[in-house]
């Protein structure tokens, strides 16, 4: 051993002469090969024929056809589509990120995911499926007022603009971890394709590339973990090196709303997390409404489900397997990933670099993630922008050809946007599983807390909930940012499981704390922990209780204001509610509508004896 100067400037300790560096070893994986890029291109250009099919070939037009397909599509593909969209390359690259750095409790929220199919299939789905929407906000405009719909509606609009920048940058991250090409040269490349084929092909391209691109993900995970287990050295290598390290582990059942993955986080606040994607929200919904009955919209719910936890549990293994082959040198520590995001990208490098292809098809499978998720978001966008923006707005009805062009100007101009909104993602330095879930909850909260009064809360009127649900986007945009404020700058710090690099056999630059570095040009500044001082208590609330808590708010608000606006509830439609409450609803419009009814029986009754009696009489004369 000895200590000199390397070739970058720094100071070498420990080093052996002929020793790799870390970016010689880095250099060596990103072997991405002719191979590998063609599968690429080809799982890019088949989502670009698909979009030219349907939109060249069948000629797919009209606002019902491009927007929910008809409403006659069919629940195999939709289902495997749901998967593709909400299962994005946050998920595949995020969950095995969150197991290797902080163990395995994640997993528990599949607890949260099974009752989502319960509730969504007894309250959410039937009002919704029933109404026949086209924009979930619609509903709010039924059920309350036009002034609560369009805050609904740019509680959407934000929310997926704050999303979408995440679901592009991921996959980025992978593509230049396997071959060293900037992120920002690839994410405009493979967003203009997405862009391509969700403008002109609409709802039915956008589904049927989910359906391709859900059996490429599903595979390309599969692969990788079969591989690693056998080049590990088997199952049972795996488990044990994870329960030595503690990161196989049950959650804690600490109530402490601080805790950051307690057992009732996982599963009340993953509950509820999951029930907001699901159930209200545009991307979602669109596609059950694209189903011709609700008995199909259910089976299509639940094969979901059983899809997306099959994934869950696939990607926190490939979190486990990671720690199994880098259980003694910590690629984070050492800097042999930029990115916590890019754990998994290596580990493909190490078990599928040497077979020609296999990279390209992981890659492919990550991108399919990412892709499915934007063209779910940007036709969604379409759909909300024309409904509820642009519709409102105007005095005579659209054209088809006017509204055709609108719709896929709106896909153009917002995936633009989204990839420029790239750079600001970058700068966060968050893991951005966590990252997603925080700022979205944003925006979920309050949103789950307006359909949620709505469709259960009969006596809650408009001017509650408009009040409640700006309340409550106020409450949750101050926390949230704050909270990702201090855990940016390294006032807020998780717990971490133990790492070594003992059994490294590269060299590397000696460094603490690696793990909590946030970049030097973070958006939120540099640790000032001294100036900054401790964190509220409030902003150290697990990021999983964040669309609980602005649910609630929008919730409490909205009864306070209903109860001191003593406005009445007049009129309400029974099919706006859940259909338990609907036998103990009690409105006046129900009311009326029996007594019209009883009446007209009445009438019908009465002429058709007279007829029937007077009968005789007329044949007789005849």
């Amino acid at each position: 051993m000895t200590s000199e100067v390397n070739p970058s400037g720094g100071l070498k300790t420990d080093w052996v002469p002929g020793q790799p560096t870390v970016d010689e070893v880095n250099n060596s994986m990103q072997n991405f090969g002719g191979v590998d890029y063609l599968i690429f291109i080809v799982m890019l250009t088949s989502c670009g024929a698909i979009g030219i099919y349907f939109g060249f070939i069948k000629k797919i037009s009209g606002e019902d056809e491009y927007l929910v397909g008809g409403r006659n599509m069919k629940t195999f593909p939709i289902s495997l589509s749901l998967i593709a969209s909400f299962i994005s390359g946050i998920s595949l690259l995020g969950i095995p990120t969150e197991i290797y750095v902080h163990g395995t409790s994640y997993l528990f929220i599949g607890l949260g995911v099974i009752l989502v199919g319960f509730v969504m299939s007894m309250i959410y789905l039937p009002v919704f499926h029933e109404l026949r929407l086209t924009s979930t906000y619609e509903y709010l405009e039924r059920r309350f007022d036009g002034k609560v719909r369009f805050l609904g509606s740019v509680l959407f609009f934000f929310g997926i603009m704050t999303w979408l920048p995440i679901v592009i940058y991921v996959p980025a991250l992978a593509f230049n971890q396997v071959t060293g090409i900037n992120v920002h040269i690839v994410t405009p490349f493979v967003c203009i394709i997405c862009i391509f084929y969700t403008c002109v092909g609409g709802l039915r391209a956008v589904v049927w590339t989910d359906f391709v691109q859900a059996f490429i993900m599903f595979g390309a995970m599969f692969l990788i973990a079969i591989k690693g287990t056998i080049d590990v050295g088997g199952l049972g290598v795996v488990i044990q090196r994870n329960l030595d390290s503690g990161r196989l582990e049950f959650p804690i059942t600490d109530l402490s709303p601080s805790t950051r993955h307690s057992f009732w986080a996982l599963v009340i606040g993953g509950f509820v997390y999951w029930l907001q994607i699901a159930a209200m929200n545009q991307n979602m919904l669109q596609r059950y409404m694209a189903l011709p009955n609700l008995k199909a919209a259910k089976s299509a719910l639940w094969i979901f489900i059983f899809g997306a936890l099959s994934l869950l549990l696939i990607c926190g293994y490939s979190g486990l397997l990671i720690h199994a082959w880098y259980h003694d040198c910590d690629p984070l520590t050492t800097k042999l990933v930029s990115a916590k995001d890019q754990l998994l990208p290596l580990l493909v490098m190490d078990i599928l670099g040497k077979f020609p292809g296999l990279p390209g098809l992981f890659v492919a499978g990550v991108f399919s993630a990412a892709l499915s998720s934007l063209s779910t978001g940007l036709n969604s966008l379409a759909a909300v922008v024309l409904e509820d923006f642009i519709k409102p707005l105007r005095k005579t009805p659209l054209t088809i050809r006017c509204a055709d062009i609108l719709m896929k100007l709106t896909v153009v101009i917002l995936g633009i946007i989204c990839v420029g909104l790239v750079f600001v993602v970058e700068k966060t330095g968050t893991h951005v599983l966590q990252l997603s879930i925080t700022m979205s909850a944003i925006d979920s909260g309050p949103s789950l807390g307006i359909f949620t009064i709505g469709i259960l809360l009969p006596w809650v009127n408009a001017k509650g909930a408009l009040i409640g649900g700006i309340a409550g986007l106020g409450f949750m945009g101050w926390v949230t940012i704050s909270a990702q404020t201090a855990i940016a700058s390294g006032s807020i710090i998780f717990d971490e499981k133990p790492i070594t690099t003992e059994g490294c056999t590269y060299w590397f630059q000696q460094a603490e704390n690696l793990l909590l570095l946030v970049p030097p040009d973070s958006i939120f500044g540099k640790n000032n922990d001294e100036t900054l001082g401790e964190p509220w208590a409030l902003f150290r609330l697990s990021y999983l209780w964040y669309t609980l808590t602005g649910a609630l708010v929008t919730i409490i608000v909205s009864l306070v204001v209903s109860i001191i606006s003593s406005e009445k509830i007049e009129k309400l439609d029974p099919k706006l509610v859940a259909p338990f409450i609907r036998k103990y609803l009690r409105s006046t419009k129900t009311t009326e509508l029996y007594q019209v009814q009883s009446a007209s029986h009445d009438i019908c009754t009465n002429n058709i004896s007279v007829t029937s009696a007077q009968a005789p009489t007329i044949t007789s004369s005849t």
